[in-house]
């Protein structure tokens, strides 16, 4: 069976202090959360940057530190997220981007976000892509919903982006689609041939959706972006714990993690730089 990959959402742009006080907020706190992720099993980091304040933030500089001091510390694949938060424009979202992270994010269209809107337009969805291959990035599909699923296809009709692409189906979130096995069955179905993907569940379905892909062969990320709690009223002390979760799961199928480097061969990517 193909290694398990774990990608660790560590902080998002929607989760605060107020609601988990294991939210980490500046480079170092995330560096810091990013190597217990690793330690625990994760071979990727899904990176949103915060301001001091903990307001989100899509600062060059901020996720510079950051990668940096993970890059330091252990082989890590680090994605940046190009979404950042609801309501940025395309030149804050997907600037940092020209420091050319291992993976940055790709949502392939607009979904109801709660009581706002993720609002991701073709025209901006292209320039987002464009940025990405103009710095040699690989991009990872973020689809909320099937539709988007079609729009990359369309992407890379349009030489967009390349096929075949890792996806990653964001499911349970309200106004996206839902977090059931069914859902991620037939998302998992609409993908071309030799594409890779994983399941972001998003509250009470992280971990289940988890176990579900970890079932039939697809990968998966957790974390506090996604999910604030361990079990019913627990709160998780930070991502890495939601990761041990999942590492956990994936012993009892008898299902390996996959090492950083066996990660960026399942994800196509180029082998790790040691300079």
């Amino acid at each position: 069976m193909q290694p398990l990959v774990i990608t660790a959402a560590i902080c998002g742009a929607e989760v605060f202090r107020d609601q988990s006080p294991y939210v980490p907020y500046s480079p170092a706190e995330l560096a810091d959360e990013a190597v217990r992720c690793f330690e625990a099993g994760a071979s990727m980091v899904h990176l949103h940057v915060r301001e001091p304040d903990g307001t989100p933030s899509q600062r060059a500089d901020l996720f510079a530190d950051a990668m940096g001091d993970i890059r330091a510390r252990c082989p890590m694949i680090v994605q940046f997220s190009t979404g950042g938060a609801v309501g940025m424009g395309v030149d804050e979202r997907a600037d940092a981007v020209r420091l050319r992270p291992d993976m940055a994010t790709l949502s392939t269209g607009s979904v109801n976000f709660g009581d706002d809107v993720f609002s991701n337009p073709l025209p901006l969805v292209r320039q987002i892509a464009r940025r990405v291959r103009q710095f040699g990035v690989v991009p990872e599909i973020e689809c909320f919903d099937s539709g988007m699923v079609d729009t990359a296809l369309r992407l890379a009709r349009d030489g967009e982006i390349a096929l075949p692409a890792h996806f990653d189906f964001v499911l349970g979130m309200a106004g996206g689609m839902g977090g059931s096995e069914r859902h991620l069955d037939f998302m998992r179905s609409l993908l071309p041939e030799g594409s890779s993907w994983s399941v972001a569940g998003i509250g009470r379905c992280e971990l289940p959706l988890a176990r579900h892909a970890i079932a039939i062969g697809g990968h998966v990320r957790v974390g506090l972006e996604d999910n604030l709690y361990l079990s019913k009223g627990v709160l998780a002390k930070g991502s890495f714990e939601l990761v041990a979760a999942v590492a956990h799961m994936a012993r009892d199928f008898g299902r390996p993690l996959a090492t950083s480097d066996q990660a960026r061969e399942i994800l196509r990517l180029p082998p790790r730089s040691l300079a």
